[in-house]
């Protein structure tokens, strides 16, 4: 990201190790949320005087103090999806319905969006692609060339896509570029997004969590982004989605952890993605 509003915190030593900060910021001229959904609305309630202003109105409506209120879709900015997000219920007769259907935000293990990191680099693949709407594709040789220098990915590890998609997350209309040119209008290509081959080659490894710094882990075009999140949250496997400055993080040896906000029922919940460092 360029905009300095939206760069995110620098960072932190904390107990011998360098604290990263990989969360967009949430404002409702950033493309935070999903272009055809709910809009982000954040909206003053209560403030510590009445004043009128030329575009509206705030009220003192119970005392000196500020308080806010937000309507907020549930996959907004950096957010979790739970395998309730694409599955069904079991029993309920829907296509791809199972097990995993009775998995909401408040029944993901706390411990799965967490775990040693690798980032695979696939930045080179923004560019590749002209069709309006259509996204480059990772496929498996991208990771299996990737773990061939960095070692493969072992159970409980956290694959971390980045594809440098962030740069577009801008305030004001040069945000249009991150989503909704893609999606709405139709204007330009999409982000890289793994295909169901790459997928099912990191649940083979034992992966469970799937990050990456775009709108969301599946293509844009056709139902592959259905198909992609059917396959890893149908196994109980969960994408961490709209990351940022994945950069800063080396191809091994980072520690990452996103901490969702715990909604009863919810098929998504944003939150707070970290990763740790080593200092030094």
């Amino acid at each position: 990201m360029t905009d300095s509003s939206t760069a995110t915190a620098p960072p932190m030593l904390t107990g011998g190790h360098v604290l990263v900060d990989l969360s967009v910021l949430i404002a409702e001229d950033l493309p935070c949320y999903w272009s055809t959904h709910q809009p982000f609305q954040h909206k003053t309630w209560n403030w510590f005087e009445n004043r009128s202003e030329p575009s509206g109105c705030v009220i003192n409506r119970s005392g000196p103090y500020a308080t806010r209120w937000m309507a907020i879709d549930e996959h907004t900015g950096t957010h979790l999806d739970s395998p309730s997000h694409f599955i069904p219920p079991e029993g309920s007769g829907l296509p791809h319905a199972g097990p995993a259907g009775a998995v909401s935000i408040d029944r993901v293990p706390l411990e799965l969006p967490m775990g040693p990191a690798g980032v695979v680099d696939v930045s080179a693949l923004v560019g590749t692609v002209d069709e309006p709407g259509r996204s480059p594709i990772i496929d498996p040789r991208t990771v299996t060339e990737w773990e061939e220098e960095h070692g493969r990915f072992q159970p409980g590890d956290v694959c971390l896509f980045r594809t440098g998609w962030d740069v577009y997350y801008q305030r004001g209309e040069a945000g249009a570029a991150y989503l909704h040119d893609i999606v709405v209008t139709g204007r330009r290509p999409a982000w890289p997004a793994p295909e169901v081959d790459t997928v099912e080659l990191l649940l083979e490894r034992g992966v469970r969590c799937v990050g990456i710094d775009a709108p969301s882990m599946g293509p844009a075009h056709g139902d592959r982004g259905q198909a992609v999140h059917v396959r890893g949250l149908s196994e109980g496997a969960v994408y961490v989605e709209c990351l940022t400055g994945l950069d800063r993080l080396p191809q091994r040896g980072a520690f990452f952890c996103f901490l969702p906000l715990n909604v009863e029922r919810a098929t998504g919940a944003p939150g707070r993605a970290v990763a740790w460092l080593p200092a030094g």
